[in-house]
């Protein structure tokens, strides 16, 4: 795991751009805190430069930028490769004099980028990464990154007297050291944030600024010829889909069988480290069979962390702590309280470069502080389970809910909906817990506030993943332009054929391109890079991405059993390393008390954010809107914290970036 950042100028000269190179460089430290490493053709002006955490190869073989054997190729990257041995043995059937200087995984893919060029090379690569490579030979620069968005890479240009530099980095922070940055604030990227709570790829909070989307690549042959549209896809989650429902599996024991072997192979490959390694366990299905399978394969016990909460409707962590008993396992745990939060919330816009709004971004953080604290240099998760095998509450809920709206008269949706929104949340949580659905009040009162205007499957899921219908309205007029507000483009996918009608396959799609890469692989990848931490997703493996959608959906879903309705593949294979008990119960999510923190300990903080004074210095919302959202929560009217939350980190971030 490292950082990686370059630009592509004319606008300076030689020592000028030896000094913005190096203060770009020195904004990625905590991603590479191990080495700074630097390359440069003063021919062209083109400037890389490489921050190393060292994970594979310790020594100074595995630094960069580094050079292909033959001197034509120079990359920076940042990820890793997991087949990396695989594809060396590949590599020397092909070239038997091939001399190797370490044994890095970069080394090895540069290698084989010069054998076989950038597109083919990653198809044969399992793994996640963000990297820049040049051709000395055809003078063109070309970014790539994983196939569903574990690392980050923002790319773009900034101007001045007509002349455009190409800016590219693991994060926002390092492009804005160049010397001439002087981008506006994206507005379509905003609304984004206040409605998802992240901002989705390929936007960025800068005009001009870009994320590259997850499995796409772009080809540069010079600063001034870049345009957005130029980037292309060497890989398609859909495509993937569609190959894999050709044969579909529907038999149970064959389900099984492929799935475990699959996160089996996935877990070993990951687990291969130079340096300590262990897992995060929530105590959920996914993180304990991740956990489980590890555990199985080695011969010590592994490092376990998990986060708890002093408030006992959010914490898991005696859940969590009674499975890493049962698989003995050498088992930490911490607890975030209000105290915790405040004093890491003034740090969140510098570990999120660009204003990030899940909550759960501090419960993350601190596991991974903690982890490194103690020693722990790479952690596995159970990111992408939940998409993958439909463990959402979302996914068995929509569809019995969109059965029963899909037909009803507008004028009946809006009078169920009416009904709905007057319901007190709290008796609706305790209604609903002993069905196996935990702090779900406030998404059916969002839902029944939405079914004035849900048309079709699409709106309904949107009404999901939206905190507004339209936030349009909480911003000033001279900030937004336009009163039109456009799904991100990851929602615009087009969806398999088969799917058309099939609401929870569309939300697992959905969810897949969009949810994932722009949230909780986002949230995940800054809060352990933060502080020099590697984390690793086994589920995110392309391989067992594959293997998932060959799946019946009953296979997954099992909408007959209201409790246990959800990942029934991963279950029946967790179930071969854990006792059921330890498992069946409510599932929580990665959630904190947010709503009673902003009523208590920190109210002044939020309440000096959402100030009139101060969102009318700003000038980007109405201050009478976002006063009347701020005393609605407070005088216990509606729970708005969701809703508050992207707001205040939003001018938490601005307050620290202007």
């Amino acid at each position: 795991m490292c950082g990686i950042v370059g630009f592509w100028s004319n606008l300076l000269d030689e020592v000028e751009n030896q000094i913005y190179i190096k203060k770009m460089s020195e904004e990625l430290n905590h991603r590479g805190p191990d080495y700074g490493g630097y390359w440069n053709d003063n021919s062209e002006s083109i400037y890389i430069s490489h921050r190393r955490l060292s994970i594979l190869d310790l020594s100074i073989a595995g630094n960069q930028p580094m050079l292909s054997h033959s001197g034509r190729f120079v990359i920076s990257f940042n990820g890793e490769i997991y087949n990396h041995i695989e594809i060396k043995k590949f590599l020397e059937e092909e070239n038997k004099k091939i001399k190797w200087r370490g044994h890095s995984d970069t080394e090895i893919l540069v290698e084989l980028i010069e054998r076989f060029g950038l597109e083919k090379a990653l198809s044969k690569c399992v793994g996640m990464f963000a990297l820049a490579i040049w051709d000395r030979k055809e003078k063109c620069l070309q970014l790539a990154r994983d196939r569903v968005g574990e690392k980050p890479l923002y790319y773009g240009f900034s101007g001045i007297n007509g002349e455009r530099t190409f800016l590219f980095a693991s994060e926002l922070s390092a492009i804005k050291k160049w010397k001439y940055f002087n981008n506006e604030i994206n507005p379509e990227a905003l609304l984004e944030l206040i409605n998802y709570q992240s901002i989705s790829a390929p936007n960025s909070i800068y005009k001009n600024i870009y994320q590259l989307m997850p499995g796409h690549f772009i080809k540069i042959n010079s600063p001034n010829e870049y345009f957005l549209d130029s980037s292309k896809s060497w890989w398609r989650l859909t495509s993937t889909i569609e190959k894999a429902i050709e044969n579909p599996i529907k038999d149970k024991s064959q389900a099984i069988k492929l799935i475990e072997n699959k996160l089996k192979n996935a877990v070993k490959i990951q687990s291969i480290a130079d340096v300590p390694l262990g897992t995060f366990l929530s105590g959920g299905v996914d993180s304990s069979l991740i956990t489980a399978l590890l555990q199985s394969q080695l011969n010590r016990k592994v490092k376990t962390y998990t986060i708890g909460f002093e408030e006992q409707e959010f914490n898991e962590a005696p859940f969590s702590k009674e499975i890493a008993k049962f698989l003995k396992t050498d088992h930490n745990e911490f607890y975030l309280t209000s105290k915790d939060a405040q004093d890491l919330i003034p740090k969140l816009s510098e570990i999120y470069s660009e204003p990030f709004a899940d909550a759960s971004q501090l419960p993350t953080h601190l596991v991974c502080r903690e982890a490194k604290n103690s020693g722990l240099s790479v952690a596995l998760s159970g990111d992408g389970g939940d998409e993958l095998f439909g463990g959402y509450n979302r996914y068995f809920l929509g569809e019995k809910i969109w059965k029963r709206i899909e037909f009803a008269p507008f004028l009946i949706r809006r009078l169920i909906g009416k009904v709905g929104t007057r319901l007190p949340e709290k008796s609706l949580d305790g209604f609903l817990k002993p069905f196996g659905f935990n702090q779900i009040g406030n998404k059916i009162k969002k839902l029944s506030d939405r079914l004035s205007y849900i048309k079709d499957q699409d709106d309904f899921y949107f009404s999901l993943i939206s905190q507004w219908k339209d936030p349009n309205f909480l911003f000033e007029n001279d900030f937004i332009q336009s009163k039109s507000f456009n799904l991100p483009e990851a929602l615009l996918t087009k969806i398999p054929s088969k799917f058309s009608n099939d609401l929870t396959a569309k939300m697992m799609i959905y969810d897949a391109l969009h949810y994932l890469p722009n949230d909780i692989l986002t949230k995940i990848d800054r809060a352990s890079m933060a502080i020099g931490f590697e984390t690793r997703a086994p589920f995110l493996d392309h391989r067992v991405i594959e293997a998932a959608w060959k799946l019946e959906m009953n296979l997954k879903i099992n909408s007959k059993n209201i409790v246990k309705s959800n990942k029934w593949v991963l279950r029946e294979i967790l179930y071969k390393y854990v006792p059921k008990h330890l498992i069946e119960r409510p599932k929580a999510g990665f959630a904190i008390p947010l709503a009673d923190w902003l009523r208590g300990p920190l109210k002044t903080w939020a309440g000096d954010l959402l100030s009139k004074d101060n969102i009318n210095k700003d000038g980007y919302f109405k201050s009478l809107e976002i006063s009347t959202l701020w005393q609605e929560h407070l005088s216990f009217t509606k729970d708005n914290s969701s809703k508050l939350w992207p707001i205040i980190m939003w001018q938490s971030w601005l307050e620290n970036n202007s």
